[in-house]
């Protein structure tokens, strides 16, 4: 038989959000198993029933059948990896996580997760140059690193463990924790030896025991061919080193500079050329000073003013084999502004035969 959750909250089946809530705050305060008089089974039946007519769609299915779902109702196959509770607030520092993931099993909280360093993020600047064909660049960052001398370790060389006093060697200290449920015990990391259950007898004196330390690194920066203006490069583990824990990342965002020419678009490179209108007519050369020295453009007769050249295998580089894109210039006429009298009766013959 499926259970009545409004029954289980003590509330009316026209009960408001708000009102489902408020029921399910008073009973896990007087169920919850860390209290005195506490009733698990209860405390889950609770929460079951809230996981339920807090979900506006599994509140209407639960109406309309009798069940949310597959594996709800009758069998109470509540979820609790499923259900939220961070919208319950509490104390500063206080994970919701830590108390549901020690009740119902599979250790939900945060404090499960191993701790993690802090991320990095530098900016560089490039010149167009250097992000079409890429480069190495240094940087320094000042940042909390893995001592050298222990290794992370906080010991010194060949020193003795202790067992941890604050802990007695289990790694974890129960701490009382006030809520709105009331005061509870809570299992977290010891923080004196960071969950190892041991100490070193001496501590490393480059350290002072911390395995880290606040240093400058300088980083080599390998800048791939084409990076685009903007693109983040990751490099898994440049980040700030944490005690007991995993080195973070370190991300460098490139900001590449504008050429006075050429722009990118993918693996090709754009550009403008201006051509004399002499040159247009009877066709010529143009002097294209590229990214890699000067390249003579052959400009054929007739061309007209919107015309694209293009030049194969001299864009951006895209693959070990040494793969190319193209380079298109776009052909924009210029005419003179004054013209000599020699030239002005020339074109004024040009105009007589139509041209």
């Amino acid at each position: 038989m499926a259970k009545n959750y409004y029954e289980i909250l003590e509330v009316d089946k026209s009960a408001s959000q708000d009102e489902i809530k408020k029921a399910f705050r008073k009973i896990a305060h007087k169920y919850h198993p860390d209290k005195g008089a506490g009733n698990e089974a209860k405390f889950k039946e609770a929460s079951e029933a809230y996981s339920i007519l807090s979900d506006e769609k599994k509140r209407q299915q639960y109406d309309t059948y009798g069940s949310a779902g597959p594996n709800q109702g009758g069998g109470g196959g509540f979820n609790p990896g499923d259900f939220d509770f961070s919208g319950f607030g509490g104390a500063e520092g206080f994970d919701f996580g830590d108390i549901f993931g020690d009740i119902f099993g599979g250790g939900g909280g945060r404090r499960q997760q191993q701790k993690r360093g802090r991320d990095i993020q530098v900016d560089i600047e490039l010149d167009f140059k250097d992000s079409i064909f890429g480069t190495t660049r240094k940087v320094l960052v000042s940042k909390d690193s893995t001592c050298a001398s222990c290794k992370g370790t906080g010991a010194e060389k060949d020193t003795e463990t202790i067992t941890c006093a604050k802990c007695g060697g289990k790694g974890h200290i129960k701490e009382a924790r006030n809520t709105f449920f009331g005061q509870f015990m809570t299992d977290t990391v010891c923080s004196e030896c960071k969950g190892e259950g041991w100490i070193p007898k001496t501590k490393c004196k480059e350290c002072k025991g911390a395995g880290v330390r606040h240093e400058q690194e300088e980083i080599n920066i390998e800048v791939p061919v084409g990076i685009e203006n903007g693109e983040m490069i990751r490099f898994p583990g440049k980040g700030e080193a944490v005690s007991g824990g995993i080195t973070g990342d370190l991300y460098v965002k490139v900001r590449v500079k504008k050429h006075s020419l050429f722009r990118k678009e993918g693996t090709n490179l754009y550009a403008d050329i201006d051509v004399k209108l002499t040159d247009a007519i009877l066709g010529g050369e143009y002097n294209l000073e590229t990214l890699e020295g000067n390249l003579i453009v052959k400009i054929p007769d007739g061309i007209q003013s919107g015309e694209v050249l293009r030049i194969k295998g001299k864009g951006v580089p895209y693959s070990k084999n040494g793969s190319r894109g193209d380079v298109y210039l776009t052909v924009k006429i210029t005419t003179p502004k004054k013209l000599s009298k020699a030239a002005r009766k020339t074109i004024e013959e040009l105009r007589e035969e139509g041209l």
